[in-house]
């Protein structure tokens, strides 16, 4: 026979960890449906909001919302607008371009039976020029930070929005207020979190940025 080795075994290769279901579910923070817990597709830049953060934006909003209408531009999970319509709002667009999240977000409007909530396949920036003149009360702008959309996505959101609205945007940067004001709107709350930089926005009502005509509209 021969003698065993005295050499040291390699060690073992580590096994790979599982993704945290964190990662693949957002929680409702209040209203109707707290608690619930809805899947999240695994795709490029998707981003769900944090728990804190949404915790904190509601509570800058207000935790009621009853009438309200409001747009997620750049739904991707839906955490945003759908919170909204947990807490009462009276229309809900959420707004997504990658198919596959758009069929998750059916799927999680349905478990919900959130009536109040459509879903929209397209361009977030185009169903903001679309959007009736001063027709909405919140806006959520939350883009892919790659692709640079924010001063576009302002620039719609405020022809959109109704004299006592606001918008939340969510950039990896904070937004100064001079640069705000150029494109129409007043710094109302700000927080960091991590990576992220949430804001609150009003408009200011003494100045309308033009806009080109949406794509389809007469000049």
């Amino acid at each position: 026979m021969r003698p065993k080795s005295s050499a040291a075994k390699p060690p073992p290769k580590p096994k790979p960890r599982a993704p945290s279901k964190l990662n693949h579910q957002v929680r409702i923070i209040g209203g109707q449906w707290k608690r619930s817990k809805l899947k999240v597709l695994d795709a490029a830049g998707l981003r769900p909001t944090p728990d804190r953060v949404r915790e904190t934006l509601f509570n800058w909003l207000g935790q009621d919302l009853s009438g309200l209408r409001c747009l997620d531009a750049f739904a991707g999970s839906g955490a945003l607008g759908l919170e909204a319509a947990s807490r009462g709002a009276a229309q809900v667009l959420l707004v997504e371009q990658d198919a596959a999240l758009v069929e998750q977000l059916k799927r999680s409007v349905t478990q919900l039976d959130a009536q109040a909530v459509s879903v929209q396949r397209g361009d977030g920036i185009a169903s903001l020029r679309q959007a009736a003149p001063a027709s909405l009360h919140i806006i959520f702008l939350d883009p892919p930070f790659a692709a640079s959309l924010w001063e576009r996505a302002l620039q719609a959101a405020r022809q959109a929005i109704a004299a006592n609205g606001q918008v939340y945007l969510e950039a990896p940067q904070a937004w100064a207020p001079d640069a705000l004001a150029a494109l129409g709107w007043a710094l109302h709350r700000h927080l960091k979190a991590g990576a992220v930089h949430a804001h609150v926005l009003r408009p200011i009502t003494s100045v309308l940025p033009s806009l080109p005509p949406a794509e389809g509209a007469l000049a």
